[in-house]
């Protein structure tokens, strides 16, 4: 096995059925000790009045791009010059762990990070993971940020998405920062909360807020694209940078128009036995309600609506009580 320290450019085995690799996995064992008191997390204060912004990676371990743009910023020596910049590599122990001949099976070691962000999960120390020792170290960290940008990447090949949660102050932000072009708007998961609806960014009276990028497919060179721009842009909307102190590449076009989608139910697979009626990637879009594109446990999986999207369909990670896609309705 290699780690990602040595993780070099180039295809998997196609026999492995995954995508190729694009990008290199870039060695974070450097950042280890941090500058907070948190391993792998990085504080640094302006000085100067200003939110506390957060740019976020490595939520699931298979998921570089974050890293790569966060290790990119601290190399560059990036400083705020207002408010205060936190910057975090999360699951680096499943991280560690990615293995091209098996690429999603370091998505996370124990269970998965994304699912156990409520008061109630991190409070319990009767249950215990990798991923929630993980969790309450950077707890203190983030109950202190006002503006959460949660990079990720998805299993499937298609187009970017802004996951903005279910909340208006959600869907203002991903509409303000104008990329990428495809705005989801969502409950979460039915298997926990996920860190970019915790606390005050999930509360509509708060005015802390968030949104978890989903950058493009895991090891796609585009995905590492995608991340600079929407970090460049997430800093300069806040103030926390200007527009210049990132390099003119890390920039790129905003979209002429944006599509908003708003999730209406999740399907859950009940058993191993659940299928898609095509080779889904994600923002397919069905005209006709009643359309079935699945079958679960023998039953049709019907589209319940007319102008139906399907949001991140996939089996990679198939288990009764996962969600393998998301019904989302096209509001424009």
């Amino acid at each position: 096995m290699r780690t990602p320290g040595d993780m070099p450019n180039g295809a998997i085995d196609a026999a492995s059925g995954s995508y190729p690799v694009e990008l290199a996995f870039p060695d974070i064992r450097p950042y280890a000790e941090g500058n907070n008191g948190i391993p792998y997390a990085f504080s640094f204060d302006s000085g100067q009045p200003g939110p506390h912004v957060m740019i976020n990676a490595l939520t699931h371990g298979n998921e570089v791009c974050g890293a790569i743009v966060v290790k990119e910023l601290l190399d560059l020596g990036l400083r705020p010059r207002r408010g205060r910049l936190t910057l975090a590599f999360a699951n680096v122990e499943a991280y560690q762990r990615f293995d091209p001949a098996r690429p999603d099976a370091s998505r996370f070691v124990d269970q998965d990070l994304n699912r156990v962000w409520t008061a109630a999960m991190l409070d319990d120390l009767s249950r215990d993971s990798a991923e929630l020792r993980r969790a309450r170290q950077l707890r203190p960290l983030i109950d202190q940020v006002d503006f959460l940008l949660d990079l990720h990447s998805m299993h499937e090949r298609c187009a970017p998405l802004a996951v903005c949660g279910p909340l208006d102050k959600g869907l203002a932000l991903a509409r303000q920062l104008r990329t990428p072009a495809w705005i989801i708007c969502d409950e979460g998961h039915p298997e926990g909360c996920r860190m970019r609806d915790y606390a005050g960014f999930g509360d509509p009276d708060s005015a802390k807020n968030a949104l978890l990028i989903e950058c493009g497919q895991h090891w796609e060179g585009s995905a590492a694209v995608v991340g600079r721009d929407v970090t460049a842009r997430f800093l300069q909307l806040h103030g926390i940078i200007d527009a210049d102190d990132l390099p003119e590449n890390w920039y790129q076009p905003t979209a002429p128009e944006l599509h908003v989608v708003r999730v209406t139910e999740p399907v859950v697979a009940s058993s191993m036995d659940f299928r898609f009626a095509d080779n889904y990637t994600g923002l397919e879009t069905f005209v006709e309600a009643g359309t079935v594109v699945a079958w679960r446990d023998g039953e049709p999986v019907p589209t319940p609506y007319p102008n139906c999207v399907l949001v991140m369909p996939s089996l990679r990670q198939l288990r009764p009580g996962v969600t393998v896609v998301r019904f989302g309705q096209l509001l424009g």
